[in-house]
């Protein structure tokens, strides 16, 4: 053989493990990206039921699109305006601003009025009352 046929060889040769070893990366990052990966084939989507998944780091918009209920009616039902930057905020930023005596007072209200709207019934009352409520002065 000439010195060349053997770089030839040699070329094509590692040409061939180059590609057996990024495809098999790639053919692992498919699978992953297809449901062998952390959910197991159930993608987050929405329309969700169980309600013990809201947490206090998701936002009302976030929130009302998994589980399908207008946004609106929860910013209602938490006797919070429905205002852009309230929609930006946390469920515990919007208890540390409005109801900071009572932690986690957020965050078991709207699990309670997404179950309220699941079932087509009216949201629950507030159980708190707003921190910024009126005086009356004699």
């Amino acid at each position: 053989m000439t010195k060349r046929k053997v770089i030839t060889a040699a070329l094509i040769l590692a040409g061939l493990v180059i590609v057996v070893f990024f495809g098999r990366r790639a053919l692992h990052a498919f699978r992953h990206l297809e449901g062998h990966g952390p959910f197991r084939g159930k993608p987050p989507a929405a329309n969700q039921t169980d309600v013990s998944m809201i947490r206090d780091w998701m936002t009302v918009p976030y929130i009302a699109h998994l589980y399908d209920v207008p946004p609106d009616a929860i910013f209602r039902a938490l006797e919070i305006p429905g205002r852009a930057e309230n929609a930006r905020r946390s469920l515990a930023a919007l208890n540390a601003e409005y109801y900071p005596t009572r932690g986690g007072v957020i965050l078991a209200h709207v699990q309670a009025v997404i179950q309220a709207l699941q079932k087509q019934e009216p949201p629950p009352p507030f159980p708190a009352t707003p921190v910024f409520t009126p005086t009356v002065t004699p």
